[in-house]
């Protein structure tokens, strides 16, 4: 059964791999993780919006034995609104930890809004590259100046500013020293 299904999908409650976190075991259960009814194994059944393990078993990794509600956080929006941060935030570290590095995550969090990228116009990077090699200037050469990373350039260069994760700043410092318009206003 595919990760992140909605439990609409066929087969049963007898397992393959978490739909969650995608580890391979016999022993899953019915959660409802935000708002998604999934088949999840014993290290995320604390992520079930009930707050406990569906099937009456408890928390298996450490929450105890005891009833009401987990962690001890009193009932309420604002412990429900910071348990759905917490649980989007663990997703995405989850899925970065999956697909490459994770440390941005715990070290810069999640502000996308800080160095917005700009909407590009079609060809950018061959002209950054043309206007580059115009003013007689490598590529390190341009960052230096810039005070940029040179992998920053290069994604720029290549069409992929937007997957490497380059800044807006970047892309208006590299309009201003080049006399080149790549920002679709």
């Amino acid at each position: 059964m595919a990760k992140y299904s909605t439990g609409g999908g066929g087969g049963g409650d007898d397992g393959d791999a978490c739909e969650l976190c995608g580890r391979e075991t016999t022993d899953l259960e019915r959660a409802t993780v935000a708002g998604a009814k999934l088949l999840v194994c014993s290290d995320c059944r604390p992520h079930d919006d009930a707050g406990n393990a569906p099937g009456g078993r408890g928390g298996s990794s450490g929450s105890g034995s005891t009833s009401g509600s987990p962690g001890g956080a009193s009932a309420g929006t604002s412990g429900n609104e910071s348990r759905k941060k917490e649980l989007a935030r663990k997703q995405a570290k989850m899925y970065d930890s999956a697909a490459g590095d994770s440390k941005h995550w715990e070290e810069g969090g999640t502000n996308y809004e800080s160095d917005r990228l700009p909407y590009l116009v079609s060809g950018y990077g061959d002209d950054v590259a043309a206007a580059r090699q115009d003013a007689g200037l490598t590529v390190e050469e341009l960052a230096e100046e810039l005070g940029v990373d040179d992998d920053d350039v290069f994604a720029v260069e290549d069409g992929r500013a937007a997957t490497a994760g380059v800044g807006g700043s970047v892309v208006r410092a590299l309009e201003e020293r080049l006399g080149v318009e790549i920002v679709d206003e």
